[in-house]
């Protein structure tokens, strides 16, 4: 079996506070993402899911931990050294306003990759360039004269993929990129990330809290809650049978057009990764917490071939009859 594109082992990220206290935005997280795969990073605001996705692509440094890119430790890179590595891993912010710079024209936004990472190429190729982008990305090439303003949300997130994508990345990583968009044109942007990654060979680390939107387009699912992978697994094991509690509650929030499905209404907030509690992290919110959840923090254990999950009682979860969740269509 070939090598993973990217393997992370226990990556975290903490942060100094107030007080001689530590914010534990990442906590111990261990992946491996291989070639022309697209792996769901899924979880609540505050799980730590931007954070991984920012930490994986060394745009802020890892407090611990390893990351291995295309065979290569990148872990602690030197910005000169980084920069090679660059154009082989790029991001797709979530805001697609606030993410282009209404100044520049759109040939100018998608220029500045080519100039930093292929600055020998002219200028009529790099126009050409550009143009082919903007059509791969199902844009016209007279785009590239326009400014961001004259585009609608759909189309700007279009033009961000493209600059994206214009030298040609292996890795992908998709923080969000259709939570600010209408129902409708996230369908659209979706679609297209899947015959991108068709056709490109991309591998996609994709990023969303709607675990219904990540079950259409990622092959695996990771599970996140207070900066730690609680569960993870193929898309369609996680779908048929959760083994987490936590995962049984992000599908009951599901529209269920049958009404066969009742809603777990998780009790209180998020707590604070400053002082998270003792023992299992989800356990505050837990319907089936025992007091010995508070002892031991669950390991993520194999509970089926490929399927992983961090609980005490994973038996307690498939037994419930929400733990069997039909899977979603895929969107091709």
């Amino acid at each position: 079996m070939n090598s993973p594109l990217l393997q992370v082992t226990d990556l975290a990220k903490h942060y100094p506070v107030a007080g001689g206290r530590t914010l534990r935005a990442v906590n111990g997280v261990s992946f491996t993402l291989r070639a022309g795969e697209v792996l769901g990073v899924v979880g609540e605001s505050g799980s730590g899911k931007t954070t991984l996705g920012r930490v994986v692509l060394r745009l802020t440094p890892p407090s611990a931990g390893e990351i291995v890119f295309r065979g290569q430790d990148v872990t602690h890179l030197s910005r000169r050294a980084l920069r090679k590595v660059r154009r082989h891993m790029q991001l797709v912010f979530q805001d697609p306003y606030a993410s282009l710079n209404p100044r520049m024209s759109v040939e100018q936004i998608l220029a500045i990759p080519l100039q930093v990472h292929e600055p020998s190429l002219g200028r009529a190729d790099r126009r050409s360039r550009i143009e082919e982008m903007l059509r791969t990305v199902g844009l016209f090439a007279e785009a590239a004269d326009r400014y961001p303003h004259e585009f609608s949300g759909g189309q700007r997130q279009r033009i961000g993929i493209a600059r994206a994508l214009i030298c040609r990345p292996e890795l992908l990583v998709a923080d969000e990129p259709v939570s600010a968009l209408d129902v409708s044109v996230q369908a659209q942007v979706v679609n297209l990330l899947l015959d991108l990654r068709e056709r490109l060979g991309l591998s996609i680390l994709f990023i969303a809290h709607d675990i219904a939107v990540v079950g259409m387009i990622s092959d695996r699912i990771a599970v996140m809650y207070l900066g730690r992978v609680v569960e993870i697994a193929d898309t369609l094991s996680l779908f048929n049978r959760p083994r987490h509690p936590y995962t049984e509650a992000l599908f009951s929030a599901v529209p269920d057009l049958g009404g066969r499905r009742d809603r777990i209404l998780l009790q209180g907030d998020v707590p604070s990764p400053v002082s998270p509690p003792s023992g299992c992290p989800f356990r505050t919110r837990c319907r089936y917490a025992e007091p010995d959840c508070a002892v031991e923090v669950p390991s993520l254990v194999e509970r089926s071939p490929g399927h992983l999950a961090a609980c005490h009682r994973p038996e307690l979860v498939l037994a419930s009859p929400l733990s069997d969740v039909a899977p979603l269509p895929r969107l091709r």
